[in-house]
């Protein structure tokens, strides 16, 4: 749980909480940073005692976007931090969660500014709590740029297409209850208790069975864009091994005997 300098890394139980440090900039995406991240989702993946994830900002922010001179490494960052990123020039990418879905469920918490690359990393979590002063929107086009996050693929996938383009093209901000409406987010809740709110669902995920969590999330990804008939073939490879594992016979003891389940990842 090392971190860097612009990504803090802690644990709250079985929930590995990473927070986007760079409050100075709203926290606008660094080397630092997307390095830390990228360690972040890698490190969840590998401990079986890390049951869920939680993204949020430190300083009132969530993500202001990419800041370009930091990326480029202008005196902002140390040459191990640059030599990460040529050894593996996807790094960004992966961090960003466009080329790299963790297995465990990432919750983001968001408050203040979650807009251009902010949203964009957004779209690559699975369940989304914001506070009630929160904003959300992608800005590219008002600087004649494209967002290359993956937003033009994944945002009309998540909300009603019109919705999605009208974010994409207007590049004007969304406030949290607008979000919500479009079903950008789920929760929106006082200023300064997205995080609270995110641990509190995290606490409940950790609660069930992970290898079940894990195989529903798989699923539900890999049966997006397949038809119904393919769909439900590849629930059944995906699923039906889990009914024959240590944790769901625990799963059905601890219901008998009315306890908590104490679910060993078996």
């Amino acid at each position: 749980m090392a971190g860097t300098e612009h990504l803090t890394v802690r644990r709250e139980g079985a929930t590995l909480v990473l927070t986007l440090n760079r409050p100075d900039a709203k926290n606008a995406l660094s080397l630092s940073m997307l390095v830390g991240l990228y360690d972040g989702w890698i490190e969840a993946d590998a401990d079986d005692e890390i049951r869920s994830i939680v993204l949020t900002g430190a300083g009132g922010a969530f993500c202001a976007g990419m800041d370009l001179k930091a990326l480029a490494g202008k005196g902002m960052e140390g040459e191990h931090l640059r030599d990460r990123l040529k050894a593996d020039p996807d790094l960004h990418w992966k961090a960003m969660l466009r080329h790299h879905r963790p297995c465990k469920p990432v919750i983001a918490a968001v408050e203040g500014y979650c807009v251009a690359g902010g949203t964009e990393i957004l779209q690559g979590t699975d369940v989304r709590v914001a506070g009630e002063s929160a904003t959300f929107g992608l800005f590219e086009v008002r600087r004649g740029l494209f967002p290359i996050g993956g937003s033009t693929v994944r945002l009309q996938r998540q909300i009603p297409r019109t919705h999605a383009l009208e974010m994409l093209l207007t590049g004007r901000p969304y406030s949290a209850r607008e979000a919500a409406g479009i079903g950008l987010i789920g929760h929106v809740v006082p200023d300064g208790d997205a995080l609270a709110k995110a641990l509190e669902i995290a606490e409940q995920i950790n609660a069930c069975g992970p290898l079940a969590v894990e195989a529903v999330k798989a699923s539900v990804y890999e049966t997006a864009e397949l038809t119904e008939t393919d769909g439900l073939a590849a629930e059944l490879e995906r699923g039906w091994p889990v009914f024959d594992t240590a944790d769901a016979k625990e799963g059905a003891r601890a219901f008998a005997e009315k306890r908590p389940p104490e679910y060993k990842r078996a």
